[in-house]
């Protein structure tokens, strides 16, 4: 039963090893930003991976906040990075088509050319409050 434990654990560890060396990579080469950003999601996951694997080897649990802590920077850096890569660009990350987005523009700037006040409909949008110096 020993040696079981040996060979699952050493198979583990080397599938653990490949999948960084192949996650390093994709960091690497890019060519995006949301590729290397996949890449440094899977090194994090194998590297929570690896202390788990440690942990479990060693039956040790002092571990255990170390394997939250790294976990929690995984998601909290995807989430940033996501999140960055999502800022509204024509055309790019938005759900909406290219001739969506340009209409969208062209809206937009046809109500800054028109001012803020002759945009806002005051009869729709509540116009200036009671009393209001504008």
């Amino acid at each position: 039963m020993d040696r079981l434990i040996v060979v699952v654990v050493v198979v583990t560890a080397a599938l653990l090893a490949v999948g960084a060396t192949l996650a390093v990579v994709r960091v690497e080469r890019g060519p995006s930003m949301l590729d290397r950003t996949i890449g440094f999601d899977v090194l994090t996951t194998t590297l929570v991976g690896a202390v788990a694997l440690e942990a479990a080897w060693s039956r040790r649990t002092e571990t255990i906040p170390i394997l939250v802590v790294l976990s929690f920077v995984g998601f909290v850096g995807s989430v940033v990075i996501a999140r960055f890569a999502a800022r509204d660009r024509p055309g790019q990350g938005t759900g909406r088509t290219v001739g969506a987005s340009a209409a969208h523009g062209a809206l937009r700037n046809e109500a800054a050319q028109l001012g803020r006040e002759a945009a806002v409909d005051p009869e729709h949008h509540g116009g200036t409050a009671e009393g209001e110096v504008r």
